[in-house]
């Protein structure tokens, strides 16, 4: 692909050149490639059916867990986050060593212990680690989905941006089956608090258990930063430091 340079930019089809937008600019492409009906029918490209097959299964994939947290990742995710979750899908995908080539799925390989390895600890804003934004060990009760951290004191363990004066912490429990995509979650309560030298210790428990036959636990915390004007807060929706992590798997 071509990047486009000058004033104007263009959108659309020239001949057999294609002019787009996309995250890294203005481009340009030239059509190209083999006939879409070859490759799904020639038996020369039998591999690359399959190859695409496994794609599509672990984009799925990737699409099920994201809306299941739709309501947090809406103030805790980079513009990326869909390509990094299925590139997360695809290397769990390929710990699959039971299924057929073109039919390997996250469903089968997410019981795997490096399965779960791979999903551990990704973040969902690439802006915000957690581990650049809490600088304070915290605890996953996997048993009752209860996150703590003791002794927090937001000044000193908490990266805060510019004109934030609360931060608040709230988690959830999510049960995912990969291979229907069905889900159960359960978010905690969320506490908030001054970003001051005050200590506190932070328990965060779910409201409930959630349900769901063969279905992957994942436990998630979540910092989200805001102003107060007036006796009102007002999050700050600020895309450098809201994070939103998968801390733990099971």
């Amino acid at each position: 692909m071509a990047r486009q340079k000058g004033i104007i930019k263009l959108k659309g089809k020239i001949g057999d050149i294609s002019f787009y937008k996309t995250q890294d600019g203005h481009l340009a492409r030239e059509k190209g490639g083999v006939d879409a009906e070859r490759i799904n029918t020639d038996p020369a490209f039998i591999r690359t059916r399959e190859n695409g097959a496994e794609f599509g299964s672990s984009a799925s994939s990737g699409k099920g867990l994201r809306v299941a947290l739709f309501a947090m990742l809406s103030t805790a995710s980079d513009n990326r986050v869909v390509s990094r979750l299925t590139k997360v899908m695809t290397d769990i995908k390929n710990l699959d060593a039971t299924s057929a080539r073109g039919l390997r799925n996250v469903g089968v390989a997410i019981a795997l212990p490096a399965a779960k390895a791979l999903l551990k600890n990704f973040n969902f804003n690439k802006r915000a680690l957690l581990a650049s934004v809490l600088f304070k060990p915290y605890a996953v009760n996997t048993g009752t989905g209860v996150i703590t951290i003791n002794n927090l004191i937001p000044i000193n363990h908490i990266n805060f941006p510019s004109g934030a004066t609360h931060v608040t912490l709230k988690g959830a429990w999510l049960k995912l089956n990969f291979a229907t995509g069905v889900y159960d979650i359960q978010p905690t309560n969320a506490v908030n608090l001054p970003i001051n030298a005050v200590s506190s210790n932070v328990v965060l428990t779910p409201v409930g258990v959630p349900v769901g036959a063969g279905a992957t636990n994942i436990y998630l915390l979540q910092i989200e930063f805001f102003q107060m004007v007036n006796l009102v807060q007002y999050s700050l929706k600020d895309g450098a430091h809201n994070t939103l992590c998968a801390v733990e798997i099971s």
